[in-house]
């Protein structure tokens, strides 16, 4: 319009809308609703009202004049905590909300006046006009800010065991919230798991089931509250409900677990026990405790010792033969059969009957004789079937062809049986064959130890110590003499049928044996005593009574053999009472098989005129052994042995071990603040190992003489690969013996560096020592000379035990010595010469000392089982007649051209009986061996306690 008007239109255009702006008049109020309703959340400022708030204005502006618009809200009301506030003044919308924090738990709600006012008229605004009153009513939304709170801190109360109640107590919770969705409390919860208690929603707590005072005399419950927002308490609650008993005889004041620590002697079981008899009058009681270890080791905590060890330990007879070692190269035929591994220490055979082991017969026993002893542990059960097959723990029979059994142990329907048949040519009668014994033990699957004394024609059995007489003996015929070999076995029987020809197709195991063994042995000759009988299956834990001087004289008690179950009677209850407080548990081992062993108590109660009044329920509890502190054995002395060649040649060698050390320590004290302290205990073996190439027979060997193992429970084996001390004794008896320990080297210019291991053990190897390195070397700052005279014999002092022959070839370099050293080399020769003679002197005074010892001996044959061994490793050398001296010479600016020599050397270790006539000793220059000659090997006789 502006645009297409004539510019004095525009002037008058521009009048007009001044003057409409002038002269605006204000004639009505405001107007908005009588009446608002608000909502406001706690803790939020704005207010959802309904109506919304809006102002509207009546007032008609001229043409082309501006519109009266809304400036303010005014909120009129005491401690009204709002306000309104234009959002449009145009269109007069506006918003209510809160000045200050608004919480409903203080006011629910608010009721308060609003009005409107316009801009006014004018430029300046000052003829505003005002709305009428509204009321406005405003109520405040609750928010779930409050958790539940119990108005009790702890809750207690009591119930009669046996009884089931509707309600025990009740526990009871408020919440501070003001709306009733929030304040009130719709559950509550058993929060303790495992309880025989519920409460319902109101707080409520029962029982679910009987009380029983004996199992739990208290319970502590925790109890946690919900509001009907599912807000939980913060803090739960707890509720102690006490289980009175109802009188009823029993035990009581006793601990289901006991903690035994091991080394702390006699530990009292039921020290505050005491029997309730609910008043009644009493005739009698007879109370009986039982320690189950059956499941420990061999049926409780027994040495785990190795069963050579263990019979030296007990004082056994010398001689068995163990016919279920641990397998190694010198003993293979058990590698092939299963082992129960789950054992500490413990060497079990399990046999699942499929498989059987041949004992090789170089290590079967020849000839029993009329007296001989078996000896085995067993464990096995019932036999499946109607007609159970005989199952063989031990077997001799006819390798091939006629297949007759000359003596076997076997179990046959839960019954042990023993058969021997005695050669036709020691007897020609009918005598006794079979010998058979029904036992409980022998198919209770546990473990016992069985001892079969055979002096023909009485045989005893040993089962855990107890006698065992046959119940029934079977005679037959002697078997005829033939040369058909025997075979010796173990967890079956050798059966050949069809002779060579058939022996593929026929099985040549039969009877096989299903259970488990261990420490299987054979010892022909003599038979065992109970007192070692007793030791070897002794057991060291089991039950003991203190203070027997303090019982009353009423009181009577017994222990079975084992002292696995003990029995004390007597007729007055204080009496019993004090006696099973003094019941303890003990186990004498130093280091015992940890874990838990199981207590079972069973009583009887007699009353006047009747045999039994009061049923007593049996009680049962634990004997929680407690794990040892584990021995760290330590081995200490000198890494390196420096000598001169002359030194190891001599006739002594050199002592290996001189300053050696073994100590053992554990740790004790507090965890925070651990320390070392030193203990002594046994061990069970050494072993000397060589590190590298074997001993070479022909120039070196280990020696110990037999007066180092005197007075102490030590044997020894050796081989070429080392030397074994074996025997519980003390540390301070092992040190003894590894410092008399010697090396000898008659040619140490082949000598580079010669290192030996050694390494002890306690308990077959359950503790074990460090390994202790030593290196034996020559001195760096001078050249050995060597010495090799072939023409004098080294006499073989001794034979190695239960090694097979030993063949090393030795490369002998020599270098011709230049024309210029010839005199020298001849002097040293005649040196060498004499030195020989002397050493030869002094060999055959000690042979001489040897002969007049064994003169005055009564047995001969069986000399050396008893007597104490001269354990050496000194091979013999092949005499092949007069070689000449063969020397070797070195100097630092010598070039010479070597020759090679190569000398075979057989060396065989054994341990047998002497049967050289005297002449032959003569004709040798030593005694106990026999020179002869089988297969180009030299033949050893039987000789007495060498190695």
């Amino acid at each position: 319009f502006q645009t297409n008007c004539d510019p004095a239109l525009k002037k008058v255009w521009r009048l007009c809308f001044f003057l409409s702006f002038t002269f605006t008049v204000n004639k009505h109020k405001p107007w908005i609703e009588t009446s608002y309703h608000g909502v406001i959340t706690e803790n939020m400022d704005t207010v959802l009202l309904d109506p919304p708030l809006v102002a509207l204005d009546k007032d008609s502006p001229l043409p082309f004049s501006f519109e009266i618009k809304i400036c303010a809200f005014k909120v009129f009301g005491q401690d009204a905590p709002f306000e309104a506030v234009v959002l449009n003044r145009t269109s007069g919308e506006g918003v209510l909300r809160a000045s200050s924090p608004v919480d409903c738990e203080s006011q629910k709600e608010y009721t308060f006046i609003i009005q409107a006012y316009d801009c006014g008229a004018g430029p300046d605004g000052a003829d505003w006009k005002k709305s009428h009153k509204a009321v406005v009513h405003v109520q405040v939304d609750d928010v779930n800010e409050f958790s539940p709170v119990f108005r009790e801190s702890l809750y207690k109360a009591s119930v009669t065991e046996g009884k089931i109640y509707d309600s025990i107590l009740q526990v009871e919770a408020w919440d501070q919230d003001c709306s009733p969705q929030y304040s009130q409390i719709c559950n509550y919860e058993i929060v303790t798991p495992g309880t025989p208690f519920a409460i319902d929603r109101n707080g409520n707590i029962r029982n679910t089931e009987r009380l029983s005072f004996d199992k739990q005399q208290s319970f502590r419950i925790m109890v946690s509250a919900f509001d009907c927002g599912q807000k939980r308490t913060e803090d739960d609650v707890m509720v102690h409900i006490e289980v009175k008993p109802v009188c009823k005889p029993g035990w009581q004041g006793w601990n289901k677990r006991v903690d035994y620590e091991p080394g702390t002697g006699s530990k009292q079981l039921f020290p505050k026990m005491h029997l309730e008899t609910c008043g009644g009058p009493l005739s009698g009681v007879k109370a009986m405790v039982e320690l189950q270890t059956n499941h420990i080791g061999k049926g409780c905590d027994r040495e785990t010792y190795s069963e050579k060890s263990l019979q030296k330990l007990c004082g056994a007879a010398s001689g068995s033969t163990d016919l279920l070692p641990a397998p190694s190269p010198s003993a293979n035929w058990t590698a092939s059969l299963l082992t129960d591994s789950g054992r500490e220490s413990d060497l079990i055979y399990r046999f699942d009957g499929h498989q059987g082991a041949n004992v090789p017969d170089h290590v079967v026993p020849q000839n029993l004789t009329d007296q001989f002893t078996i000896a085995t542990w067993m464990k096995h059960g019932p036999s499946p079937g109607l007609r159970a097959e005989k199952e063989t723990l031990l077997c001799s029979s006819d390798k091939t062809e006629m297949n007759r059994h000359h003596y076997s142990l076997y179990v046959h329907n839960c019954r042990l049986v023993f058969l021997l048949r005695r050669d036709f040519t020691q007897i020609d009668t009918f005598r006794p064959a079979e010998f058979h014994w029904k036992l409980d033990q022998i198919c209770d699957k546990e473990w016992h130890y069985y001892v079969i004394n055979v002096e023909f024609p009485a045989v005893t059995l040993f089962v855990d110590g107890v006698t065992y007489e046959p119940y029934l003996v079977t005679d037959d015929w002697p078997i005829h003499a033939s040369k058909i070999d025997t075979q010796l076995t173990v967890g079956a029987c050798w059966q050949e049928r069809g002779g060579e020809s058939r022996r593929v197709t026929t099985p040549r195991y039969t009877q096989y044996f299903h259970g488990s063994l261990s420490g299987l042995t054979i010892r022909p000759g003599r038979i065992e005593t109970q007192k070692v009988i007793s030791c070897l299956q002794a057991c060291k834990e089991g039950l003991d009574i203190n203070s027997l001087e303090s019982l009353a004289k009423d009181i009577k008690f017994h222990f079975n053999p084992a002292q696995s179950v003990l029995v004390v009677e007597g007729e007055d209850v204080d009496s019993i009472n004090t006696a099973m407080t003094k019941v303890s548990y003990i186990n004498s081992r130093q280091f015992p098989t940890p874990g838990l062993r199981r207590l079972r108590i069973t009583t009887t109660v007699q009353c006047f005129g009747e045999d039994a009044c009061l049923s007593i329920p049996e009680n049962k509890a634990v004997v929680m052994v407690l794990p040892p502190s584990e021995p760290r054995i330590t081995i200490s002395g000198s890494n390196q042995l420096i000598r001169f060649a002359s030194d190891l040649r001599s006739p002594l060698g050199v002592a290996l071990f001189k300053d050696l050390r073994i100590t053992s320590t554990v740790m004790k004290g507090e965890t925070r603040r651990p320390g070392v302290m030193e203990v002594m205990h046994n061990l069970d073996y050494c072993d000397v190992l060589v590190i590298g190439e074997e001993l070479n027979p022909d120039r070196e060997s280990l020696e110990i003489h037999h007066s180092a193992l005197l007075g102490k429970h030590l044997d020894a084996t050796n081989s070429t690969s080392g030397i074994s001390i074996y025997g519980v004794d003390s540390m301070a008896h092992y040190e003894q013996a590894l410092r008399q320990l010697r090396y000898r080297n008659w040619r140490p210019t082949s000598l580079n560096d010669r290192k030996f291991r050694l390494t002890c053990s306690e308990l077959n190897g359950r503790y074990t020592s460090n390994e202790f390195t030593l290196e034996v070397t020559l001195p760096h700052h001078a050249a050995p000379v060597e010495h090799v005279n072939h023409m004098a014999v080294q006499p073989p002092y001794m034979r190695p035990v239960h090694h097979p022959l030993m063949i090393h070839t030795l490369n002998s370099h020599m270098s011709a010595p230049p024309a210029a050293t010839a005199v020298i080399v001849v002097c040293i020769a005649a040196l060498v010469v004499i030195v020989v003679i002397g050493i030869y002197r002094i060999h055959a005074t000690h042979q001489e000392a040897s002969r007049d010892d064994e003169s005055e001996s009564k047995d001969p044959e069986a000399d050396w089982e008893s007597s104490a061994l001269n354990i050496t490793v000194n091979p013999m050398e092949d005499i092949k007649g007069p070689q000449g001296l063969g020397e070797a010479l070195k100097g630092e600016h010598e070039e010479e051209e070597e020759e090679e020599e190569d000398v075979q050397l057989v060396g065989a270790m054994t341990i047998a009986e002497s049967d050289v006539s005297d002449e032959e000793e003569e004709e040798k220059g030593t005694e106990g061996f026999d020179w002869r000659k089988q297969e180009g090997k030299p033949e050893w006789d039987s000789s007495s306690a060498t190695y």
